[in-house]
């Protein structure tokens, strides 16, 4: 499947940096921005096969419901119920303690609409569980998907994601309108 994702990429025209990052370490949590697409799903998944991450998502309950609920689970997914306001945080953390290595990709924006600022549940599932982050970027305009060092939190949220928003301020996604622009 890694020769065959790699060869979708190159024939859809997209190029990954900076995976190798990743696969030393032994948890993380990637934050992939823009989210503008139903594309980036399928980006993703070619993006994890064919850079040899062992990596999960976590998206919406609702996608998780028969007929095609198996497919996302087999595809690597855990459900999130966005409607309730249950503990998801705690609940990630618990993921990540429960295993040796562990890695999930997570979209901070939330939805693939246009947003000025990030949802903050990612940056505190690092901090509790004491992972870093590696701030992934989908670059439509470039068809390049980079993987950024370890961001690891320092418990200042507020200077914390004003580097995470800089560092993800003005990457064009796959539907450029919907990209994430700072409001800082």
């Amino acid at each position: 499947m890694q020769f065959i994702s790699r060869l979708l990429l190159r024939l859809w025209g997209w190029r990954i940096e900076g995976a190798q990052r990743i696969r030393r370490l032994p948890k993380t949590l990637i934050a992939v921005v823009p989210h503008t697409s139903n594309w980036d799903f399928l980006l993703g998944l070619l993006v994890r096969s064919a850079a040899g991450l062992d990596t999960y998502y976590l998206g919406k309950k609702s996608l998780f419901r028969p007929p095609f609920g198996f497919l996302f689970r087999w595809l690597g997914g855990y459900p999130v119920d966005r409607s309730k306001h249950k503990n998801q945080v705690d609940a990630i953390v618990s993921l990540f303690n429960s295993r040796q290595r562990f890695s999930v990709a997570i979209a901070p924006e939330g939805t693939r609409k246009k947003v000025d600022q990030l949802r903050s549940g990612f940056y505190f599932i690092a901090l509790k569980a004491g992972i870093p982050i590696i701030l992934t970027t989908f670059d439509g305009e470039n068809r390049l998907v980079t993987f950024s060092e370890p961001f690891y939190p320092t418990g200042e949220f507020e200077e914390d994601m004003r580097t995470i928003e800089k560092h993800f301020s003005g990457i064009k996604g796959i539907v450029p309108e919907n990209s994430f622009v700072s409001k800082q």
